[in-house]
């Protein structure tokens, strides 16, 4: 975490975005230990007077509640799931850097998220089935979209880096509201296929049972799909980064 405005650099932003690909790494090995367990996203199983929804939705809701009391969402870097929710911090103040624009505060991309997370990425590497840890599993849900959540909001801090780098490439195209063409300057093929295979690498790492013995016939088993890694980034991690980025680059000017 940057507690001075000079700590934000194009370095420094991605040394933060390469430590948590290692948390989003360890977030996909956590989840994948428990089948897909539906009774954890069923709108009808929990029966808790005063809430409805899922319990996914219970757990998710409670702990931001208990986090925002914390203070968690006054560091910039942090993005609640349901912000309508929060309740006010009662810890101390900390004067964390001013360093993005006030328009950041209006950018949250939640619900694309939430969406992507249950319909999309999860069918791609839990299986199917149920052991009955529905808490457990809400818990590892709510570590691994954390993660992720984060991962993507913290777009607008490259965002404000690279701007400030480059002011004269970006203003043209802010003022004429060209999202395509702010796209094409913030996309580095060579860059992300990169951090795909480095994702990848250490999902294969990081998953791989260890054995002392080096003739053991389990070395090299893995615990999931390492390739899931990759294909969370290519499809939605680095796509939803990018379209966080332009938001956060057309409202830079206001």
């Amino acid at each position: 975490m940057a507690t001075a405005e000079n700590e934000y650099t194009l370095d420094t932003v991605r040394e933060t975005l390469v430590r948590q690909e290692d948390t989003i790494v360890f977030g996909l090995i956590e989840r994948s230990k428990f089948p897909f367990n539906s009774q954890t996203y069923d709108q009808n199983y929990l029966q808790i007077p005063g809430f409805c929804g899922s319990l996914v939705e219970f757990v998710f809701t409670n702990t931001e509640i208990v986090q925002a009391k914390a203070g968690r969402y006054k560091n910039p870097e942090e993005n609640p799931f349901f912000p309508e929710n929060l309740s006010l911090s009662l810890v101390p103040s900390y004067p964390f850097t001013k360093f993005l624009h006030p328009g950041a505060a209006s950018i949250n991309i939640n619900k694309s998220l939430w969406k992507m997370y249950f319909h999309d990425l999860l069918p791609l590497f839990v299986a199917s089935g149920d052991d009955g840890n529905y808490a457990q599993t809400a818990a590892s849900d709510l570590s691994l979209l954390q993660a992720i959540f984060k991962r993507v909001h913290y777009g607008k801090f490259v965002a404000e880096v690279k701007f400030r780098e480059s002011p004269q490439d970006y203003e043209p195209l802010i003022r004429s509201k060209d999202k395509e063409g702010l796209m094409k300057l913030l996309t580095f093929k060579s860059v992300e296929e990169m951090v795909k295979k480095r994702v990848e690498k250490k999902a294969t790492l990081f998953g791989q049972d260890i054995s002392l013995n080096s003739s053991d016939d389990s070395k090299g088993k893995q615990k999931f799909d390492p390739s899931v890694a990759s294909k969370l980034y290519e499809k939605w991690v680095i796509p939803l980064t990018k379209e966080v980025q332009v938001e956060y680059l057309l409202r830079r000017l206001d």
